[in-house]
């Protein structure tokens, strides 16, 4: 990878400059960042870098903040949020584990027949 390509998860902002993309104080990142709302990574004098990811996680607390919910509450919803990502990353390996064993072993006993439509009427008094 050269200089110039990145990926979304790279390190590559310096605090003033990720404070002008996201729209807020230098001073404001900092405070996040000691909260661990946002987790930059660090440069070898200890100077914060931000990535792409970074910038629109402080975007989405920017958002959350003007809707009137607190930084507590923000927290709390970024960490559900990650939760609720890495489960569905789960799910989807483990649907293809299973798909796979399916094919590799058809069980005998599913027998896969052809959707029915179901009409139900309503009963008249």
């Amino acid at each position: 990878m050269s200089n110039q390509e990145h990926t979304d998860d790279e390190a590559v902002y310096v605090i003033s400059i990720a404070s002008q993309l996201s729209g807020m104080h230098p001073q404001t990142l900092r405070q996040y960042d000691r909260m661990g709302l946002v987790s930059p990574g660090r440069a070898s004098g200890r100077g914060r870098r931000y990535s792409l990811l970074d910038i629109a996680s402080l975007r989405n607390i920017q958002r959350l903040v003007g809707e009137g919910i607190n930084l507590a509450g923000i927290k709390k919803i970024m960490e559900l949020e990650s939760a609720i990502a890495s489960m569905a990353v789960e799910v989807a390996k483990l649907r293809t584990e299973v798909d796979a064993l399916i094919e590799a072993n058809p069980p005998k006993s599913l027998v896969l027949k052809d959707r029915q439509t179901i009409v139900v009427y309503k009963e008249e008094r």
